[in-house]
């Protein structure tokens, strides 16, 4: 157990030292969010006039979901590595010289979720300048993040599956995309409730509006669906957790 945990720290270490001496691979995963922050919470602020939107304040409704949005991301950022990698023939080093393969997979989730701390902090930062009122307590607060933390890990998980299949950066689009398709499926604009159209269903079914609807119920501290976002949550991360443990035996396989 020492030695898994050991090379998984290692290979942890490795992306993170990577990812911050090369500002050019931290920096875009850190100015999407703030650029989504500034123009959903600034330039669409007057949404939050509009009749029936019952959410205490629109800078916040919209933190909620930048942070759950940053926080999938990160993990996506983190399968990009991982299909550089491998494809510079760093991933074959790695699976020589560790024993149980499924340490490299847990090394970069590892990664992917340390380096939320700084994320979090820039992206929380800078609402609350904008003018962002928390209701949250403590406890609902630790809650939302946590939500968020598994989002980051579900999307690792999914890319990760992506990358250790195909080894390559040119499969970039199909780790980004589909991610970026299912956030945007969710309420981002408005309250679920308001939703009208062939957008109102699919957010239904999505399953990131339940987690996207526990955050934002924490953050106005009166927490409802909760047990079923982390039910949604972990669910998510089982599945991609297997996904991803195939893609590492397809790569095993290649050599």
């Amino acid at each position: 157990m020492s030695g898994y945990l050991s090379s998984a720290m290692g290979i942890s270490w490795r992306y993170l030292h990577n990812l911050y001496t090369r500002p050019s691979m931290f920096i875009p995963s850190l100015l999407f969010p703030l650029f989504f922050l500034a123009a959903f919470a600034g330039g669409l602020s007057a949404v939050g006039d509009s009749p029936n939107f019952d959410y205490y304040d629109f800078t916040a409704f919209q933190f909620c979901f930048v942070l759950l949005q940053a926080s999938a991301l990160a993990g996506v950022f983190a399968g990009f590595s991982i299909a550089g990698d491998f494809e510079q023939g760093m991933g074959r080093r790695m699976m020589l010289a560790t024993r149980h393969r499924s340490a490299i997979v847990l090394g970069y989730a590892i990664g992917a979720a340390a380096r939320l701390g700084v994320t979090w902090v820039v992206i929380t930062g800078v609402a609350l300048l904008g003018g962002m009122q928390v209701s949250g307590g403590g406890l609902d607060l630790a809650g939302m993040y946590s939500l968020a933390l598994l989002s980051n890990v579900a999307a690792l998980l999914f890319s990760a599956g992506i990358a250790l299949r195909f080894r390559s950066l040119q499969a970039g689009p199909l780790m980004q995309m589909p991610v970026f398709i299912i956030l945007f499926l969710a309420p981002v604009y408005v309250p679920q409730a308001l939703l009208t159209g062939w957008i109102e269903p699919v957010a239904s079914v999505n399953p990131l509006t339940a987690l996207l609807n526990a955050a934002r119920s924490l953050m106005a501290g009166e927490p409802t669906g909760i047990l079923a976002a982390y039910a949604v949550a972990f669910l998510m991360i089982l599945l991609f957790g297997l996904w991803a443990i195939s893609g590492l035996r397809r790569a095993e396989a290649a050599g």
